[in-house]
């Protein structure tokens, strides 16, 4: 038996969305979640634009990242919206019962991590797990708690060496959707995984130069330093501290573990996303530690 046709697959972000023209017929949008309301161009100019302009051609959208505004779609049942603790992944998400109710999509438009591609290979599979566990490796994958299957783990490494190849991921899917059989898919994939293991080489390196004070892990990471896997970096660093920052290329990425109890969005005003991952500016990065310390000091006291 043959693997289904793929729809058109297009792969996005919150912040960098496509243009309603690109996208072909009914689009179904899995695993984005809505823009922040404090941070870049903001909701309007971003998410709900994007809403706004598919009209009816939006046939679902299915999300678990924590938003304020996921209220505002709560009446609107093309919208499936929940929290990171309430599922950890995307993937679980998806069931026959929901993709058979959603009806013909001509275009998927996912987030390109690995959670988006299993999301989207489950929707193309009418709401079937690509393989026995998938659903367990997205949640381990994106929660990073508990161990993903050696097929899951090399998946995410590939994606992570090569997240602007667009090729990669088209095959990842096609290779889901065609049941991990043999071929230039898993190749390519075993072939990008291996540029990985040179990147967290070198993440490891730099984890070593993390300054650590206040329960927080930081380091500031040069303009001439060679590539690194920055997701290595951090889960280095939550070695050390709880929380870890690397700022690079004026930005900063603050991660803490899933089970942490933290919520940055919370703390930092931010107006949705990861709540324990998230990006800022580096202006406000003096900020975000002391309101970070702050906490963790506080949580430190109030449990002794």
């Amino acid at each position: 038996m043959s693997p289904p046709t793929l729809p058109r697959m297009v792969f996005a972000s919150p912040r960098k969305l496509p243009r309603v023209g690109s996208l072909v017929g009914r689009v179904v949008v899995l695993d984005i979640a809505f823009a922040s309301l404090s941070i870049g161009k903001g909701f309007d100019k971003t998410t709900g634009k994007l809403i706004e302009q598919l009209g009816p051609r939006l046939a679902r959208w299915v999300d678990h990242h924590d938003h304020p505004l996921h209220v505002r779609f709560a009446g609107d049942e093309r919208f499936v919206l929940c929290t990171k603790a309430q599922h950890g992944a995307c993937p679980e998400m998806i069931d026959p019962a929901l993709v058979q109710a959603t009806g013909p999509v001509d275009t998927i438009v996912c987030h390109f991590d690995l959670d988006g591609l299993y999301a989207a290979a489950k929707w193309i599979l009418g709401g079937v797990e690509p393989y026995p566990g998938a659903d367990d490796d997205a949640r381990a994958i994106d929660t990073r708690i508990g161990r993903a299957s050696p097929e899951a783990a090399r998946i995410d490494e590939a994606l992570r060496a090569h997240w602007l190849d667009e090729t990669l991921k088209l095959r990842i899917v096609r290779y889901l959707v065609g049941g991990l059989r043999p071929g230039i898919e898993r190749d390519s994939i075993v072939a990008a995984a291996e540029d990985f293991h040179r990147m967290a080489s070198a993440a490891r390196r730099l984890a070593e130069l993390y300054v650590v004070e206040g329960g927080v892990a930081f380091i500031e990471v040069g303009s001439s330093t060679p590539p690194f896997d920055k997701t290595e970096l951090l889960l280095l660093g939550q070695a050390k501290a709880t929380v870890s920052v690397v700022l690079d290329a004026g930005n900063a990425t603050i991660a803490a573990p899933f089970e942490s109890g933290l919520d940055f969005v919370e703390l930092l005003e931010l107006g949705g996303g990861m709540p324990t991952r998230v990006n800022i500016p580096r202006k406000r990065v003096a900020e975000a530690l002391t309101k970070i310390r702050a906490r963790l000091r506080a949580r430190d006291e109030g449990s002794s």
